[in-house]
């Protein structure tokens, strides 16, 4: 039983895709067969979601072989990922008005 290693992903995915954030998670409790990934490249400039998951697929066609479920959590440019950073670190506004507690009397 070989099984894909969490640092074979993300190698193989740096060396191929140069990443500036890259996320991979095993979620198959470590035999290697299921990964969640996020990946920010800018190879993704231009392409539609659908491209940006087969390069993913594309440069772990080796791994492939012996992963059984990949998940693309994210696949992003550069921009987009700096865009959905600095809308995530907005505090969330508080309501105009304090909110009143009300309770039955009866």
């Amino acid at each position: 039983m070989g099984g894909v290693s969490k640092a074979s992903v993300e190698a193989t995915l740096t060396t191929k895709l140069q990443p500036v954030h890259l996320d991979v998670v095993d979620t198959s409790g470590g035999c290697g067969a299921s990964f969640d990934i996020q990946v920010v490249s800018a190879a993704f400039e231009g392409k539609r979601l659908l491209e940006r998951h087969r390069l993913v697929n594309a440069a772990l066609s080796e791994e492939m072989k012996e992963i059984h479920a990949l998940s693309i959590q994210k696949a992003l440019t550069p921009q987009q990922w700096k865009e959905q950073q600095a809308t995530a670190n907005v505090p969330q506004q508080q309501p105009s008005e304090p909110q009143k507690n009300i309770t039955a009397t009866g």
